[in-house]
């Protein structure tokens, strides 16, 4: 078992930050760690990597202890902060052969060339920290925690603040990483977690409340139908909602609407009819896929 959490809850005075969580990680797999602010993630994430203990529960990494073995864990994973420390006054080669050596690689210049090309920083290798762009300085960060080899990556929110062309390769790194390591990570982007990730787990106010491959969750209210109708002529929002099971619609281009119900019957036989009745002709009528970020929002708010 890569990381395994068993009934770990946190503490801060009186709020529970992590209430009674628990789950294992195999080796090889890439999970997806998504919550809203707040919801326990960036503490989980720190407590796994022997940043803070926990107040109740156990918590073990490649089988050592975080709290009695918390040296041996620290071997083994590889850590990129949300807001990733970097010292902006080294040059590139500079600060990683300094990481090689709090580690004690031996032979940590080849190391450093080798974490260079692999993250891709070749061009940039010379150049202070501080000249970097935000895209590299996450390459620099996520060279730095895998420059002892470890075989566990956690990852918060490694493609914050980068643009579309950055945030592909970065997605791609961790995708080959994965092939090799345990990959957690955290992030607010669904479609990043859709190409990457193995194993979606969901915290809200502390707890886990979803865990499950992406396409499973979006699977996972089998009575929740979403339907995109589009009618020849006008509609009122209003008359949408008075139908039975309808929960939201949502006015989409021209006359087409996207009909969120929930209902155990097939909705479109009742938009259908709907139509009938209102002496309207139906266009356009098919079922549209839950997406992830529906089901991430129906399962941490009140929605």
């Amino acid at each position: 078992m890569s990381i395994s959490v068993q009934k770990v809850t946190k503490l801060y005075g009186e709020q529970r930050a992590l209430n009674d969580v628990s789950f294992d990680i195999q080796p090889g797999e890439i999970v997806g760690f998504l919550g809203p602010n707040g919801a326990g993630k960036s503490t989980m994430m720190k407590i796994i990597t022997c940043y803070l203990p926990q107040s109740m529960g156990k918590v073990s990494v490649c089988g050592f202890d975080v709290g009695e073995k918390s040296m041996r864990v620290r071997e083994k994973v590889g850590y990129l902060p949300e807001h990733n420390p970097l010292y902006l006054e080294m040059y590139v080669k500079e600060y990683l052969a300094f990481i090689a050596g709090l580690h004690g690689i031996s032979k940590p210049k080849r190391k450093v060339e080798e974490m260079i090309a692999l993250v891709g920083l070749t061009v940039e290798q010379r150049k202070p920290i501080r000249a970097l762009s935000k895209g590299y300085r996450q390459r620099v960060g996520l060279a730095q925690a895998m420059i002892h080899d470890p075989d566990v990556l956690i990852l918060d929110e490694p493609t914050t603040g980068l643009d579309p062309n950055q945030i592909e390769e970065i997605r791609s790194l961790i995708k080959n990483l994965g092939e090799q390591k345990t990959v957690m990570m955290s992030t607010h982007i669904m479609q990043e977690v859709e190409a990457i990730c193995d194993r979606v787990m969901i915290i809200n106010k502390g707890s886990i409340v979803a865990d499950d491959s992406a396409a499973n969750l979006r699977q996972m209210r089998k009575q929740s139908q979403t339907v995109e109708v589009e009618f020849d002529g006008k509609i009122a929002a209003s008359e949408l909602r008075k139908i039975k099971g309808v929960r939201q619609v949502e006015p989409l281009e021209g006359q087409r609407w996207l009909v969120r119900a929930d209902t155990e019957g097939d909705i479109r036989a009742t938009l259908f009819q709907f139509a009938v009745n209102s002496n309207r002709s139906v266009l356009t009528l098919k079922v549209a896929e839950q997406r992830l970020e529906d089901v991430f929002r129906e399962l941490t708010t009140n929605e």
